[in-house]
């Protein structure tokens, strides 16, 4: 008995030992299996691809290729706005800021995303405009950029994916033209209406709005309309473009002033914070993800700019991060942004504990073969093992997250492929077989 109680208290220190060499044991097995499929496959070898896997529970990397270097990141830079988003906004948006000044109402944009947006569907600065027995006028001047982000396409103007930034966003920044008949559409906002004109010229195709490039000038052709037609086209915004939008779906006059901000605005609260993010992540919102980072801009300041948002959630919560970010907008729309794998697995890791709820975030988050932009990557199944966020452009497709294994680990992953000039459907299918490989055989 005596030698017994003499060697117990090393009994923890052994168990401790035994289950270090073992998780170091695994994660080397799993690190030589993963680099066995990469030095294998024949498509990777065709591209550029950085890839980071990170063992949660043991905070350390299994494996890594070229994970300190540079890509392009498309749309795995919501990631970034999304942490930046939970670090800095309130659990109810901020969507508006305004004054009252004897028989006026007065406000200002905040960047805020949900106004009216087809998704969110928040009406908290609707109702509190349309309530009020003031004048109304709206005070543009506080947004700094340009109305389309530091390296976008200015091609894809016409593309629902990419509207204008604005101050105060209103319907997505978009038109939206639905079927009415064979031969007539619905217009919203209807103040839109006589912008759009028929294109005689077009007599064959299909039925498709296009705008000029610097006016609200809308064509349609000389073609049959089919029912369940839908389309987005982004319009052309200015002040004076938001206060005939605002206007007319107040149903009520709404005025142009010019007055800075003055300290003493008050906050309207809007929209649920951690909805309107859900509504970027699922189906990669470019729209709410830039003005989201506004709104992160009116956190700190009077002006709304993207640029001083980013530098300051850059400085202020991203140190921790390995590689210093090149961050240039809050959509991933732009090629300046370039992000290493390793940099995202450990914001993902980040994002993990602040949020603070596993269940909330994966919910949050497109979902392998359920839900989002994952979900016909992967085979369609109610119990996905993927959960994260996709990014394409032109010869990059990626995929951050994490992923679940079979032996019930949970794994952070970063996958980026870029300078591939093969369909992007063969990149996906390879990036898809070895994630699945991983979750099947760990």
């Amino acid at each position: 008995m005596s030698r017994l109680k003499i060697q117990s208290p090393f009994l923890p220190f052994l168990a401790g030992v035994i289950c270090l060499i073992t998780s170091c044991s695994t994660d080397k097995m799993i690190s030589k299996k993963v680099a066995k499929e990469f030095k294998n496959s024949a498509v990777i070898k065709q591209y550029q691809v950085g890839f980071a896997l990170y063992n949660m529970e043991d905070k350390k990397m299994i494996f890594q290729k070229d994970a300190d270097k540079y890509f392009t990141p498309a749309s795995n830079t919501k990631l970034y706005t999304f942490f930046a988003s939970l670090k800095m906004l309130p659990e109810q948006m901020p969507a508006l800021k305004y004054v009252e000044r004897n028989d006026s109402l007065i406000f200002w944009g905040t960047g805020d995303p949900s106004f009216l947006q087809f998704a969110v569907k928040d009406k908290s600065a609707y109702n509190f405009l349309q309530a009020s027995n003031k004048k109304l006028f709206f005070a543009p001047g506080r947004y700094s950029g340009s109305f389309f982000g530091d390296g976008w396409s200015w091609d894809d103007y016409d593309y629902y994916y990419q509207p204008e930034i604005t101050e105060m966003p209103i319907m997505d920044n978009m038109v939206t033209s639905t079927y009415a008949s064979a031969n007539k559409i619905n217009i919203e906002p209807r103040v839109f209406a006589p912008c759009f004109e028929v294109d005689s010229t077009r007599t064959t195709g299909g039925f498709q709005v296009t705008r000029d490039f610097l006016t609200n000038h809308f064509r349609y052709p000389v073609v049959v309309i089919k029912p369940g037609y839908n389309q987005q086209n982004p319009y052309k915004t200015s002040p004076q473009a938001t206060v005939e939008i605002l206007t007319d779906t107040l149903h009520k006059p709404v005025g142009l002033v010019k007055m800075q901000i003055p300290s003493g605005a008050k906050t309207l609260p809007g929209a649920k914070r951690d909805s309107v993010l859900k509504h970027m992540l699922l189906p990669s919102d470019n729209f709410i993800a830039e003005h989201l980072l506004l709104v992160c801009s009116n956190q700190i300041g009077d002006t709304l700019s993207t640029t001083k948002a980013i530098e300051h959630i850059t400085k202020t919560y991203l140190t921790f991060l390995p590689d210093k970010v090149k961050w240039a907008d809050g959509s991933g729309l732009s090629r300046q942004n370039l992000f290493t794998p390793r940099d995202n697995v450990y914001l993902l890791d980040s994002i993990y504990r602040l949020v603070n709820n596993r269940e909330k975030l994966f919910d949050m988050l497109p979902a392998g073969g359920k839900s989002g932009t994952l979900k016909s990557a992967y085979p369609k199944t109610d119990t996905p093992f993927v959960y994260g966020k996709t990014g394409s452009l032109g010869g990059v497709h990626n995929q951050s997250g994490y992923v679940l294994t079979k032996k019930g680990k949970t794994y952070i992953y970063s996958f980026m492929n870029n300078n591939f000039v093969k369909p992007t459907a063969e990149v996906r299918a390879e990036m898809v077989r070895i994630m699945t490989y991983i979750h099947d055989n760990f």
